[in-house]
């Protein structure tokens, strides 16, 4: 059966969720569209949700289309939940772009459209909110084609724009469509722009409209319509859109079995429930399957259809399903094969705080429900402080914090406080060093031998690689170093995470299991898994000393729109700041600003604008790259054993260290 796999993404509250609702009265699965204000739509379904009015879990509903099986994803759009977005991008056979016809273009449509366009996601865009004062129609398809992409094609007519009876039609696919969409394709078909050029007049529109087709399946052109999830204005040629340039796909059911996990959630009685998209194979009730590298039974499975949800017996590829009895299982874990997409990366959480139970004695139960909701959203990164009985938190803004703080209290009795947000630095080394410890050598107490370099490598997190040759000690030995390795480097020289960085292992070496006299196992003849673990961090920290590190903040990347008159006023609170603003863009009495900020300093301009600008500046940001600091270098308290402390590190360890005598 063909599936489509629908995402709704937008810039938060400019109506995606709305839409969704529209799109499914308009197939036929709800006789009433719900309200966002009045908590009443079909995908926002939990309390915290209704009550805000805001998305903050991705959510499926499904409907029958044209005989194609439709998951129609509502996804966040507060830039604090990014991260649910991330991990419903990569499951997507299409999308639909929401901008709003009054705001426009904004921080998080950019951000989200560029995700669409490496990924392949063939997205359709449709302005919302046409129905409103100041909605725009000649200067946002402007504004689409250069602050998002050139080859936008208006699909409809608009008219009354701008009132409550604002209404919007299919354009008449005559020459004057043909030449609109033919200048938005002529970088994009050769051909196409051949036939322009030589004779406009005589372009046919259907060869125009299978050319935009054509480029609609690479990701590099988008049909854009016009309407209000409100009225349902637009919303029946959107959806002719969805049937002509979104087809889906056909899964191969009989091929191995290949998917992906995207969110898991409790149950009732605390059990996992996993969220998963099939790429190829099947699966049913009794099943064994591999998830994440483990082997795991299928106790039950449902899927999204008709607008609810059903139980099955065998889900087949294409489809998302519902996932139970896969034990330990946690988001981004591959189904069988594993995925056959790579995930799109967002920008990390750059902010994290610290957060304290009202009571003491609730300290046992709040690591217990922090844990719960990592499993949910492993972005939020908790971090245990044993020494200093502290539990920290990794965020993406401030609104984040007062949702966890709600989830806490509402699901899990806790009233909890929290610490005020500071920034997430990360440390890059400087260039290389190396460090190798030898078996039976002092001062290695380890029965291990390990020889590790660090320098710098263009690519994101840890490169781990071999210097040696595999099968010079068993493979469980160079997993335990694998591992310690990106363990040990969550902390590095001034305690923030190091990344930027490629590790070789340049020496190995072990004692091979031996036996006593007796014939039993003797310990203190014979190499294990731990003695590599053990012995890396202390390895580690001595090469990243002789390589050194450089502590980066991360910046962002903001465009503020004011008042001409107030722009001195801006300029001297940016200088201020840190922040290094570009020429302004002066519009009469308008004025945008564009430039990189500081993170630790964007609240802080946040707050001062309104008054900058006598309530008219609007600020927008999103994270853009990481730089090193300047000033002070900022540090952050270590957790758990030391490395560069080696007689500290050694006595934590002591316990578990066997008594080799």
């Amino acid at each position: 059966m063909r599936t489509l796999n629908l995402g709704i993404l937008a810039h938060v509250d400019a109506g995606k969720t709305s839409l969704t609702e529209r799109l499914l009265q308009a197939a036929g699965v709800i006789e009433e569209v719900g309200s966002v204000d009045a908590g009443s739509t079909r995908t926002d379904s939990l309390d915290l949700e209704r009550r805000r009015g805001i998305t903050i879990k991705s959510a499926v509903v499904a409907f029958d289309l044209d005989g194609a099986a439709v998951n129609l994803i509502d996804t966040p759009g507060h830039p604090d939940f990014i991260a649910e977005v991330e991990r419903v991008l990569a499951l997507l056979d299409g999308a639909i772009l929401v901008v709003s016809a009054v705001e426009g273009v904004q921080a998080q449509t950019r951000v989200l459209h560029r995700a669409l366009r490496r990924l392949g996601v063939p997205t359709l865009v449709f302005v919302n909110k046409i129905d409103r004062t100041g909605a725009r129609r000649e200067s946002l398809l402007r504004d689409l084609a250069s602050r998002l992409d050139r080859a936008v094609v208006p699909m409809d007519a608009v008219t009354g724009l701008g009132t409550p009876a604002a209404a919007s039609a299919p354009r008449p696919r005559d020459a004057a469509f043909a030449e609109d969409a033919a200048e938005a394709l002529a970088d994009l078909d050769d051909a196409l722009l051949a036939a322009y050029l030589d004779a406009p007049e005589r372009l046919s529109p259907a060869a125009v409209e299978a050319a935009l087709a054509a480029q609609v399946a690479r990701a590099a052109a988008h049909p854009v319509h016009f309407g209000s999830a409100i009225t349902g204005a637009g919303v029946e040629g959107l959806v002719a859109s969805i049937r002509r340039y979104l087809p889906g796909t056909e899964g191969d059911a009989s091929a191995p079995l290949s998917g992906t996990v995207f969110k898991v959630e409790r149950g009732p009685a605390g059990e996992r429930i996993a969220y998963g998209r099939l790429f190829a194979g099947a699966a049913a009730v009794r099943d064994r399957v591999r998830v994440g590298g483990r082997e795991a039974k299928v106790t039950a499975l449902s899927v999204f259809a008709d607008g609810g949800e059903h139980q099955v017996r065998r889900v087949e590829a294409g489809r998302i399903a519902r996932f139970w009895g896969l034990g330990e299982v946690r988001i981004g874990d591959a189904i069988g094969q594993g995925p056959a997409r790579c995930t799109e990366r967002f920008a990390p959480p750059t902010l994290e705080t610290v957060v304290e139970p009202g009571s003491d004695r609730d300290r046992p139960a709040l690591h217990t429900a922090l844990t719960r909701l990592a499993e949910q959203d492993p972005l939020i990164g908790l971090r245990h402080d044993e020494e200093r009985r502290e539990l920290s938190l990794s965020l993406y803004g401030e609104v984040q914090k007062e949702v966890i703080g709600s989830t806490l209290a509402e699901e899990h009795g806790l009233d909890v406080t929290f610490r005020e947000s500071t920034v997430i630095c990360v440390e890059r080394p400087l260039g290389t060093g190396a460090s190798a410890e030898f078996i039976a050598k002092d001062p290695n107490p380890f029965l291990a031998t390990v020889g590790l370099r660090v320098e710098p490598a263009d690519l994101p997190g840890v490169d781990f690689r071999l210097g040696v040759e595999l099968g010079s000690m068993p493979i469980a030995f160079f997993r335990a170093v694998e591992g310690a390795v990106q363990d040990t480097l969550r902390q590095g020289l001034h305690g923030w995470q190091v990344e930027g960085c490629a590790v070789t292992m340049t020496h190995s070496d072990y004692w091979a299991r031996q036996s006593s006299a007796h014939g039993g196992f003797d310990k203190s003849m014979s190499s294990t898994a731990g003695d590599f673990a053990n012995l890396v961090p202390l390895v580690l920290a001595a090469a990243l000393r002789r390589a050194g590190t450089v502590v980066c903040e991360p910046l962002h990347r903001f465009r503020i729109e004011l008042p001409a008159p107030a722009l001195s006023r801006v300029l001297a609170a940016l200088a201020k700041r840190r922040a290094v603003p570009e020429p302004p863009d002066l519009r009469g009495s308008r004025c945008t600003l564009e430039g990189t900020v500081p993170a630790a300093e964007l609240h802080g301009l946040g707050r001062r604008l309104p008054g900058l600008t006598s309530g008219e500046g609007v600020l927008e940001s999103a994270f853009e790259r990481q730089e090193p600091v300047s000033g002070i270098v900022p540090s952050r308290a270590r957790t758990g054993p030391d490395p560069l402390d080696r007689d500290a590190y050694l006595l934590a360890l002591s316990r578990r260290v066997p008594d080799r005598s």
